[in-house]
């Protein structure tokens, strides 16, 4: 096993179908070959299916129920507090396409969600050990500000961990603090799967939202997170090119915009992106093989 090598998936919601279809060619070419893997909101649930070995769920989940008003809905946020709720984590996950807790436990790949604590306005990196047992880390991953509730573990708050370390590349490499993982060797390189064009540029709308709602307004650190997010996230982007330049990151990305909306997105563009996500991993493969050894 090349146990230098991490794989790093971004979040981004329904475009985590493109991240779906990267890991779907994978695992049918058998390409486990990772010290660890971690991923932020969508990228965490992406990556509990990598860990389980099962080829095709994330993309039937995303098919089978993105019109679902129970899941990622204005529905679910009016009847729950937030956009997703116990439908995806409990539901689905454990009854409607329920996840290989048999195979994801067994397994030796070490697992990573990252989390935003509310109060330090500073990322947390979750290790997810065991399933069902850790599905509230990978909630707290995913739970949007202003359209999810906070999600509280061990007397700590939290919420997406996209606000504070949008695609945790230098965790994984050790370029960056990872608390409370005193044990992890960091990764000599890694594997990045980005769910956003090379050019891209970030807007502020959701923190904007989140900020002018003063809902945060008693965590002051946690206000500043949003606030400079897309500074700091447009800044990561850069640091991950010098990577890529360094050799010690491959990066695979969609090469034109995605524009799948937030919820209730068409089936017809979801599996276009799905076969995107697929379409890059196979003229790659070589290439991902390579940097593996």
């Amino acid at each position: 096993m090349a146990n230098d090598v991490a794989l790093v998936l971004e979040g981004g919601g329904y475009r985590g179908v493109f991240t779906a279809g990267v890991l779907d060619v994978l695992m049918e070419r058998g390409v486990y070959d990772f010290g660890s893997v971690w991923g932020v909101s969508a990228g965490a649930m992406a990556a509990a299916s990598f860990r389980a070995r099962q080829i095709g769920r994330n993309l039937r989940i995303m098919l089978a129920f993105r019109d679902d008003k129970r899941l990622m809905s204005y529905f679910s946020l009016a009847t729950t507090g937030s956009i997703a709720g116990d439908f995806l984590y409990r539901e689905v996950q454990d009854e409607l396409d329920p996840c290989d807790v048999g195979t994801f436990n067994a397994s030796g790949l070490r697992m990573f969600a990252v989390a935003s604590d509310v109060v330090l306005g500073a990322p947390r990196y979750f290790e997810i050990r065991a399933l069902p047992d850790d599905i509230e880390k990978i909630r707290a991953s995913s739970s949007l500000p202003l359209v999810s509730t906070v999600v509280e573990i061990d007397g700590h708050r939290y919420l997406d961990g996209g606000t504070t370390d949008s695609v945790p590349v230098e965790a994984a490499l050790g370029l960056a603090e990872v608390p409370y993982l005193a044990d992890y060797g960091p990764a000599s390189r890694a594997l990045v799967v980005l769910t956003r064009q090379r050019d891209y540029v970030k807007g502020q709308r959701l923190e904007r939202m989140a900020l002018l709602s003063r809902r945060y307004a008693e965590y002051p650190l946690y206000v500043e997170a949003l606030r400079t997010r897309a500074e700091r996230y447009m800044a990561q982007r850069e640091r991950i090119w010098e990577l890529e330049e360094e050799g010690r990151a491959l990066v695979l990305m969609p090469g034109q915009p995605v524009t799948v909306p937030t919820t209730a997105p068409s089936g017809a563009a979801l599996l276009d992106l799905y076969l995107k996500g697929r379409s890059v991993a196979e003229q790659r493969i070589d290439e991902i093989l390579e940097f593996l050894k």
